[in-house]
């Protein structure tokens, strides 16, 4: 008899551990409420990496000067953009469903809950059935944090969802929250010509990140016009005839057209019955898990991030196969475990900000010895050519054994370069073999080699 597996949530997690275990002749059913592909995938990270693109695309024409060419000014077609933002959602959530259903997936379009340990309730327009499991992957993913203090009306005071396809390009806003959503969205409005003002709670941009990477990044936001407010915390969002007007804990207040929340998301675990399956969570509600994506009940997994580790689709796609392995019993064999310090990730911004592995500031803290190396992109002739030399390379190796521990990008493609580092990080490749490998010329990863050596 086949292997039942009934998966809730179509995003990267669901939908790669599905078309997996498919594979694997496990009989699957996902269950999707929302969009297959996922809500978050093609409702967040899509459409605001699609306007970061056009938003670049204009940047790009502010600086031609200096590339031999004249000034021009380009216009935004609202309508044109929301056309190109739905037909790549259309095209993903089309190519997910296709393979799912080529793989023999049973999908459900419906909301879905655990009634007990081995069962699980669909209810879809046609009505309700229950669905018996020999294994369950919980990968509803997250939703946007609301704080009691503010009322998001979709019009003025937006949470990120509320921000694509766009309606308007508000003439002013103030993004709350220096993470990286809020960095993103900060780079994304003022691209389009907003006055933005960004309320920072720490004294720096993305405070969990290298200070060097948020010292770049803070300095290119000045040049635009961007206001930083460090130190404060917002405590009230409300409107007042046409401005929305945000106030802080320190007593600042601030006023513009529109304001957007990027503080946080919460796991969509409500109403799935995991108490009647006896599933743990913690106290923000992610899920419990286990190196193997496991719950504390072991035929019961989550992935994505609904698990609390990495929000990011690359590690949610990876756990989603992890899970498909271990539920087909493929991890007796050849098996490499998840390591979620290895992941690489990038910030969409404008320098773009990647980085993977060891970080500086946390070899310093836990007293471990490094070797850091640092190149600027300055001293790279296709930078040059770019006529955009912003940023650098750094690399952070083993001084003992040359190994690769962890890197840092800023500048032009840094989410494409930092797959360099990423491979030596998951590889335990040494600098040398950075070195000695023959790169193109002139390219920006020449400056990959340079920190290298």
């Amino acid at each position: 008899m086949s292997t039942r597996f009934v998966i809730i949530g179509g995003g990267p997690a669901g939908n790669t551990a599905a078309t997996h275990a498919a594979r694997f002749g496990a009989e699957v059913t996902l269950i999707e409420r929302d969009v297959i592909g996922g809500a978050a995938h093609l409702w967040d990270c899509i459409p605001s990496k699609t306007m970061i693109a056009t938003g670049g695309a204009i940047a790009f024409t502010r600086r031609i000067e200096g590339m031999g060419l004249e000034q021009q000014e380009a216009e935004v077609d609202i309508d044109a953009l929301t056309d190109r933002i739905t037909n790549i959602q259309g095209r993903l959530k089309d190519n997910t469903t296709q393979l799912l259903e080529s793989q023999g997936v049973t999908l459900l379009r419906g909301s879905a809950r655990l009634i007990g340990p081995h069962e699980v309730e669909v209810t879809t327009a046609q009505g309700t059935k229950i669905l018996p499991a020999d294994a369950v992957l919980i990968a509803t993913g997250t939703s946007p944090r609301i704080p009691e203090w503010c009322q998001p009306d979709g019009e003025r005071i937006l949470t990120t969802r509320d921000c694509y396809p766009p309606k308007i390009f508000p003439k002013s806003i103030t993004v709350i929250g220096s993470g990286v959503t809020g960095v993103e969205f900060v780079h994304m409005f003022s691209s389009f010509g907003a006055d933005v003002t960004l309320v920072v709670s720490r004294q720096q941009v993305l405070p969990q990140k290298d200070p060097e990477v948020a010292a770049v990044l803070e300095d290119d936001f000045l040049r635009r016009g961007v206001k930083l407010l460090k130190g404060a915390r917002a405590t009230s969002i409300e409107r007042e005839g046409d401005d929305v007007v945000v106030r802080c804990d320190d007593g600042r207040v601030v006023r513009s057209s529109h304001a957007v929340l990027a503080i946080g998301s919460v796991p969509n675990t409500e109403g799935l019955g995991l108490d009647a399956a006896g599933v743990e969570t913690d106290r923000g509600g992610y899920v419990n898990i286990n190196r193997h994506c496991q719950s504390n009940q072991p035929h019961i997994y989550a992935a994505g991030d609904v698990s609390g580790k990495l929000p990011l689709s690359s590690v949610a796609s990876m756990q989603g196969r992890k899970v498909a392995e271990h539920v087909m019993g493929l991890q007796k064999i050849a098996h490499r475990h998840l390591d979620y310090d290895k992941a690489a990730s990038a910030i969409f911004t404008e320098p773009e900000i990647a980085d993977v592995g060891l970080a500086e500031a946390d070899a310093f803290a836990v007293g471990r010895k490094i070797r850091v190396t640092k190149v600027p992109f300055s001293a790279t002739p296709k930078a040059l050519i770019n006529n955009d030399s912003r940023g650098f390379v750094k690399i952070i190796s083993d001084p003992a054994t040359g190994v690769v521990l962890g890197g840092s990008i800023v500048g032009r493609h840094a989410a494409e370069l930092i797959s360099v580092i990423a491979l030596a990080v998951t590889a335990n490749l040494k600098v040398t073999d950075i070195v000695e490998s023959l790169l193109v010329h002139p390219a920006l990863a020449e400056a990959l080699a340079e920190a290298a050596e």
